[in-house]
């Protein structure tokens, strides 16, 4: 054994329990003889479990533009706030979340948020098969599937203390860029679940207006076995690690710097308008060209945007500066933005869909660089979690205030231009940031 190895303790052939105990990632010999092996195993299952939980949490926008169609009569704005109300509670639920591996356990923690899954996708595989089902029922089963969206901010908490500092950013960037991928997931297979007749198994579907029949339930019903099956593999193959106890007024101490408050508007950006736009996607293309066929194309945007997170957080390792990386991002997505309205105006879908298309590529490249800035801006490894997580939290609240605002915009205005102007002023506003607080001086900061 090697002398670094030696210094954590640890015998000739010590047990998983006694590596977990002297955890030292920053130990060179350490990580690279115990902890990369163990390290590596949970980010894996905790990136599915995660993939799951996004899976779970954006289901219902599959769903919600198909309901008046099979029988349902809801008007826009009681669909939009459906499809908001995910978004709210998820959100809401990462500031609680984000707590949990350092109370139970990341394997605990995990195990536990996962298995909830089963109850919201179940009750509303039920609620999906009768036309009779109130308004008020719907807002009851369809906000505790926001619960799934919670699950994001205990996975990246515990996540980040497996790695040395200098791979969190691409740890990072694959749990969470692979773990939104679940997003694309779930609008890859809807579609084919929709039309999929397995009413042996999970019940009778519902007349169309063109007679065709439509399975709503089989999107919820489905994703039941993945559940159980990823609760047999966290069982398994997932760690408790002992996390560090940190006394209330530590954990307090976050919110009073600036940087936590900064870092939130800056990721809202990015992560909120990924989660967004990928809830209010479907709805929007079917106000504004009811005339295209999409629903086999709505992977795509999610799928750029979780595909590069990763390659986001490791460009920003590669080029020692996650601000930079994030800035030359929100200019993309500032152009994509504009170009992005200028179709719909245009009633123009190839500039609208390939405009928007880009915007989900930026904002991946903004939520793995970000992620990656805030390490370096929070020397204390517990208050950078701490921050991560309760970043994530905030940024969430985009999946409820974007559908809310296109829903508003709607209402108000009977145009969704109005809502685009509040996006991009919000885009603008955070190159401001960026640019001022972090970039310009990011040599200092090493964010």
């Amino acid at each position: 054994m090697t002398t670094n190895a030696a210094l954590s303790g640890l015998g000739d052939n010590p047990s998983r329990k006694e590596i977990l105990r002297h955890w030292e990632p920053e130990n060179a010999a350490f990580w690279e003889r115990y902890g990369k092996r163990i390290a590596n195993q949970n980010l894996a299952v905790s990136t599915w479990a995660l993939v799951l939980s996004f899976v779970v949490w954006t289901l219902w926008a599959t769903i919600a533009a198909k309901l008046n169609t099979v029988g349902f009569h809801f008007s826009d704005e009681q669909i939009f706030t459906l499809a908001a109300l995910p978004g709210l509670v998820g959100a809401t639920g990462r500031l609680f979340y984000t707590y949990l591996p350092g109370l139970l356990g990341g394997k605990t923690s995990t195990l536990i948020t996962t298995a909830l899954l089963l109850l919201p996708i179940i009750g509303l595989g039920n609620a999906l098969q009768d036309t009779t089902t109130s308004y008020d029922t719907f807002v009851l089963l369809v906000a505790f599937i926001g619960i799934a969206g919670a699950n994001f901010s205990a996975s990246m908490a515990n996540i980040g203390f497996f790695f040395p500092k200098a791979n969190k950013g691409l740890a990072l960037g694959i749990n969470a860029g692979v773990g939104n991928l679940g997003v694309s997931l779930i609008y890859l297979t809807a579609p084919l679940l929709l039309g999929w007749n397995l009413s042996s198994v999970f019940g009778d579907g519902l007349l169309n207006a063109h007679g065709d029949m439509v399975y709503l339930q089989n999107v919820c019903y489905f994703w039941a076995v993945p559940t159980v099956i990823t609760l047999a593999l966290i069982a398994l193959f997932m760690d408790n690690l002992p996390l560090p106890k940190q006394s209330p007024k530590s954990i307090l101490a976050i919110f009073g710097n600036k940087h936590t408050w900064l870092m939130c508007w800056i990721y809202t950006c990015g992560f909120g308008s990924f989660i967004g736009f990928s809830a209010a996607l479907g709805l929007l293309v079917a106000k504004e060209f009811p005339d295209v066929s999409f629903s086999m194309a709505a992977f795509l945007g999610p799928f750029i945007g979780a595909g590069v997170r990763p390659l986001g957080g490791w460009l920003a390792d590669k080029m020692g500066s996650g601000s930079r990386v994030t800035l030359l991002s929100l200019f993309l997505m500032l152009g994509a933005s504009l170009v992005t309205l200028m179709g719909i105006q245009t009633h123009n879908f190839m500039l609208f869909f390939g405009s928007f298309l880009v915007l989900f590529l930026t904002t991946g490249f903004i939520n793995g660089a970000s992620f990656r800035m805030i390490p370096y801006i929070f020397n204390n490894p517990f208050h950078a979690s701490l921050v991560t997580g309760f970043t994530a939290a905030i940024a969430a609240y985009g999946a409820f205030l974007i559908p809310k605002i296109f829903g508003w915009a709607y209402a108000s205005f009977q145009s969704v231009a109005p809502a685009f102007y509040i996006l991009i002023g919000f885009t603008l506003i955070t190159i401001v940031i960026t640019w001022y607080f972090y970039d310009r001086k990011s040599s200092g900061l090493n964010c």
